[in-house]
């Protein structure tokens, strides 16, 4: 079975709900993945948005290995640390381009040993961290359009 991740709330490539955009309620999207790789020992969630120059929504980082799903709304009582996004804050922040249709990729990192980086770290201290322990890469794209 390959590494897959999917959501509840949308499929791939199809547009995420007002209700996890900044237009809604701000949630973070239920997602769930199977298939990890053997020696999978922790995963790490980057979800950036490539139309706005890779503007991150959201980190996680330090998931147990045995972890398969994150409920909805479930940011900010994760039991793991969650990063700093490109507004400056910590934890989820949904869609809400300025102009146009805008991506946003939900990568999701099988690692062979957790990173260990402490609660609001950047996605480049993440990515950096991740790179030598990567087993597996699953994704999932959704679109928003402000309405």
């Amino acid at each position: 079975m390959p590494f897959s991740l999917t959501s509840t709330a949308f499929i791939d490539g199809a547009a995420i709900p007002r209700r996890h955009s900044c237009q809604g309620d701000d949630a973070s999207p239920p997602l769930a993945w199977s298939g990890p790789p053997a020696g999978t020992a922790a995963f790490a969630l980057i979800v950036d948005d490539p139309d706005a120059e890779g503007w991150i929504h959201w980190l996680v980082y330090d998931l147990p290995g045995g972890t398969a799903a994150l409920p909805e709304a479930a940011s900010g009582s994760i039991g793991a640390p969650e990063g700093r996004t490109s507004w400056g804050t910590v934890g989820w922040r949904g869609p809400c381009p300025p102009s146009g249709t805008h991506r946003y990729v939900f990568r999701l990192l099988a690692l062979s040993s957790p990173l260990g980086l402490p609660d609001g770290a950047d996605a480049t201290v993440v990515r950096r961290a991740a790179a030598g322990v990567t087993l597996a890469e699953a994704t999932l794209t959704g679109t928003y359009r402000k309405s």
